[in-house]
């Protein structure tokens, strides 16, 4: 298991099953609010958010939790911004709101943190003591990190649709048939090449939120290897 406490890893798995659920179903509930048919035609307006995952993604979360690190994805949202009241507004809105849902999950588990919370939560001889420690720490981290990570402007992450929505059209025309064409590999490229080189480019700003939410820094916990 990595060395992580079974609490760990289940409050791990809640934390990315309800961070990524609920991103996948803000996208899909403001399109259909814009008039698009096409998550509802798909049954993606829905808070049953098992149906926000689809299979490798889900086992990517599954195995990289047991391991003792959490990343995977969900189902992409369904959208057609052509079926939308005012495409370039509403799908630009549509989008944005899968990361804003993330930040206001982070909102939510780091006032929990501030009111329930004490530093020394994690050595506790409780159990449920513990889960919950963990369960409010890596709701706050985990929900920042999927926010900022979706903001990263290549293909297929929302940040690269957010940017060409904000360009004119023949621009906008040419940077999303750039992504379709390079934008994962770009982005496999990129995270490779930081890995590599030990460089985290959402680490910084991410522990920066984390401390502007929490009102302390992350290593001030006792989290497992830290």
């Amino acid at each position: 298991m990595g060395g992580q406490p079974t609490e760990f890893i289940v409050a791990q798995l809640l934390v990315l099953f309800l961070g990524i659920g609920l991103h996948e179903y803000a996208h899909c509930k403001f399109a259909d609010m814009a008039g698009d048919p096409t998550p509802g035609i798909q049954g993606r307006v829905t808070l049953n958010l098992f149906r926000h995952f689809e299979p490798v993604g889900t086992i990517l979360i599954l195995v990289s939790t047991w391991a003792g690190f959490g990343i995977g994805w969900g189902r992409p949202a369904p959208m057609d911004p052509r079926k939308m009241k005012n495409p370039r507004l509403d799908f630009f809105v549509a989008v944005a709101a899968g990361p804003v849902s993330n930040v206001m999950q982070a909102v939510v588990y780091a006032f929990l943190c501030r009111i329930l919370l004490p530093m020394d939560a994690l050595l506790s001889v409780d159990i449920l003591t513990r889960f919950l420690g963990y369960f409010l720490l890596y709701g706050v981290l985990t929900n920042l990190a999927l926010a900022l990570f979706n903001l990263i402007p290549f293909g297929p992450l929302d940040g690269h649709w957010l940017l060409g929505l904000l360009m004119p059209d023949k621009p906008r025309y040419y940077w999303y048939r750039f992504n379709r064409q390079v934008g994962m590999f770009g982005l496999i490229a990129v995270v490779l090449i930081l890995q590599s080189t030990h460089v985290n480019l959402i680490g910084r700003p991410l522990l920066y939120l984390f401390q502007l939410f929490t009102g302390h820094d992350f290593y001030d916990y006792p989290v497992p290897n830290s």
